[in-house]
């Protein structure tokens, strides 16, 4: 007997029937009367189950009996499969509350009205009070904000006294002579780092345009060296704390950075032209330019936070 596919899972209503699945089959008849052509890859009908030759295999064309039958049960069998979404239900997981407007009684969150988040507020609104203006964000304290303690320009105030009472206290424990910063007009600055370009030392497989030359100078009792000044290029990439470790080793300056947490013994890098201590992780590009000067300093400290929430 020819073996043959299952219903459901053929797009047409003959399969065509397998010689090397049943070794006996060495063809058939096709059994459309007035046909009966000898066909050696013949096709079976899976609605009225006979055997026809290619030109007799639709059902149209041998005028099947059981017309349409494997298309029923294929129908059938399609329905009796779960669908994708059955036994689920969709829930709503939008949040419904009013609109955060003082005169409004607006429901927001539903399918029909959508809510609008202020993010300076922290509130949802409708569509009508959705701008600040309409809100009056200004005079809203945000959501879960902390209280503020004390006013604004007191705040500032504040902030500026520590600064200076900062700068106060490290010029005044510092006591140090720092050098005065290069020439500031467009051609001095040229010739100068064109000669600092021909005597600073470096990494020489570093590429010229990744370089920063700088003047670096240490206070003469931190350092070792009979020179506690030296001509450097370092890389724009790299961070700050980098171009301070590479100095400290080439100044023979005794660098306890990483084995001290007291601010007494660290060493600091002062940015002569800016007129700032700069912090570690900032990087060389963005901080510093060609024939800028840096300073190592031990016991300056960070800057101070400012301001304090």
């Amino acid at each position: 007997m020819a073996s043959s596919s299952t219903a459901d899972a053929q797009d047409t209503s003959y399969v065509k029937m397998d010689k090397e699945a049943d070794a006996t089959l060495i063809g058939k008849h096709c059994q459309l009367e007035y046909c009966n052509q000898l066909d050696f890859l013949p096709f079976f009908c899976q609605s009225c189950k006979k055997t026809f030759c290619l030109d007799h295999r639709t059902e149209t064309a041998h005028k099947c009996a059981n017309a349409g039958a494997w298309a029923e049960r294929r129908r059938q069998a399609q329905l009796m499969k779960p669908s994708a979404g059955e036994g689920k239900r969709m829930s709503d997981f939008v949040s419904q509350k009013p609109c955060a407007a003082a005169d409004c009684k607006t429901v927001v969150g539903t399918s029909l009205v959508p809510g609008v988040h202020c993010a300076s507020c922290n509130r949802d609104y409708c569509l009508k009070h959705r701008l600040k203006e309409e809100h009056d964000c200004k005079n809203k304290i945000p959501v879960g904000a902390r209280p503020a303690q004390f006013d604004v320009a007191e705040q500032t105030r504040s902030a500026f006294a520590k600064l200076k009472a900062w700068g106060a206290a490290k010029r005044e424990i510092a006591g140090r002579a720092l050098p005065k910063a290069k020439p500031t007009s467009a051609s001095a600055r040229i010739v100068a780092v064109n000669n600092l370009k021909k005597t600073a030392k470096g990494d020489a497989k570093l590429p010229p345009e990744k370089r920063v030359y700088l003047y670096v100078e240490a206070e003469a009792e931190t350092t070792t060296a009979k020179n506690y000044k030296g001509e450097f290029f370092y890389s724009k990439d790299w961070v700050i704390g980098r171009v301070l470790d590479a100095a400290a080793r080439s100044l023979q300056i005794e660098n306890i950075n990483n084995q001290s947490s007291d601010e007494r013994d660290k060493l600091r890098v002062f940015h002569v032209e800016g007129g700032r201590v700069l912090e570690f992780n900032e990087k060389v590009g963005s901080a510093l330019v060609s024939g800028n000067t840096i300073v190592l300093l031990r016991g300056v400290g960070p800057p101070p936070d400012l301001i304090e929430l």
